[in-house]
């Protein structure tokens, strides 16, 4: 296998998961990252991925802070949160080759927003469920197996799309598709359905089995925008995003339900990355960004979509102050969701 150089830029779940794989594949890579303590532990003691309790350090070829950054960069995976995009891309669009690309393995529909800094043809669109969390500067638990796919915002098939598919081989299995707006607008109803569990404190799977008409709803909401806008949904992992649309059977949605639940909780990543951003990282989640698009959408199409909406407002108040995290707060998406469906 050839040897090619990335440039990870966001070393954390996602970001860091992957260029652990690619280093320890032979790749040469640089990781960027805003935070210096991570950036400083990384350049120490490499990249550690813990799984089952046992930490394994991976160096990398180079661990920058954003400022350290020069000489001009040729594959670069773009891993920050969804409301860095803007001031990532910008950063980018100055210090990318000019027969270089930017590959979003990021949360939510950046593609577009990218491109507007690097040009269309320098843009890869990437889709990735990733269950991973940064523990302590340097250090990322592996959370379990999910699913990753890569193509060409146009759906055309390249050489630069084959060869990262085969190159992130070494983290698992990675699907190459003309169709990646299928796969980031079924995650995003796969997405709302965990973002309420992040309004109480238990695990995704158990949370989502007791609130299925939220759960269902909610995703119900965001793929009938989907379908709004023309998109081919994409099934991935245990989602299955056909039993959540519009008109589908309500037994065909609560055995995909019964999968998917049974599926998280094979996760050792039991809650998710968006409740540990409030209760132990204390910081503003990307969700608000993500859904931004979806809103907008609905706007256009003139969906309604009120349990999205009350999932944001209640998901912005417990943000605000993190001791109102309640199963109380679910609870009232259930009603919402009810009353949608009566």
């Amino acid at each position: 296998m050839s040897s090619r150089e990335y440039t990870v830029v966001g070393a954390g779940a996602i970001g860091g998961t992957l260029a652990w794989h690619l280093a320890g594949a032979g790749h040469p890579v640089t990781v960027v990252d805003a935070d210096p303590d991570h950036v400083a532990a990384i350049a120490r003691n490499g990249i550690i991925l813990e799984r089952d309790g046992v930490r394994t350090p991976q160096p990398v070829a180079a661990a920058y802070t954003l400022e350290q950054v020069s000489a001009p960069l040729g594959r670069v995976l773009l891993a920050v949160k969804a409301q860095a995009t803007r001031t990532a891309a910008e950063w980018l669009a100055g210090r990318l080759a000019a027969d270089g690309y930017v590959a979003s393995l990021q949360n939510g529909l950046n593609e577009e927003l990218i491109a507007e800094y690097v040009g269309a043809e320098r843009t890869v669109g990437a889709f990735v469920d990733l269950f991973a969390d940064v523990v302590a500067p340097g250090v990322i638990n592996d959370g379990g197996a999910g699913a990753i796919a890569i193509g060409e915002m146009d759906g055309a098939p390249s050489a630069r799309v084959r060869d990262l598919a085969a190159d992130l081989g070494a983290w698992g299995p990675v699907t190459v598709t003309g169709n990646v707006a299928g796969y980031l607008w079924a995650k995003l109803g796969f997405g709302a359905m965990l973002t309420a569990t992040a309004l109480a404190d238990d695990t995704m799977g158990d949370l989502l089995d007791r609130h299925r008409p939220a759960a269902h709803e909610l995703a119900r909401e965001v793929l009938a925008v989907a379908a709004a806008e023309g998109i081919t949904l994409e099934p991935f992992d245990a989602f299955e995003p056909s039993a959540y649309t519009d008109g589908a059977d309500p037994e065909k949605a609560a055995a995909a339900t019964d999968r998917l639940v049974a599926w998280l909780r094979t996760q050792t990543k039991t809650r998710s990355g968006i409740w540990r951003d409030i209760v132990v990282r204390r910081r503003a989640t990307e969700i608000p960004t993500q859904y931004a698009p979806v809103l907008a959408a609905a706007d256009r199409h003139r969906i309604d979509v009120p349990v999205l909406r009350v999932l944001l407002s209640q998901l912005a108040e417990v943000e605000a102050d993190v001791a109102t995290m309640s199963e109380k707060r679910v609870e009232l998406l259930d009603a919402v969701a009810e009353r949608e469906v009566r």
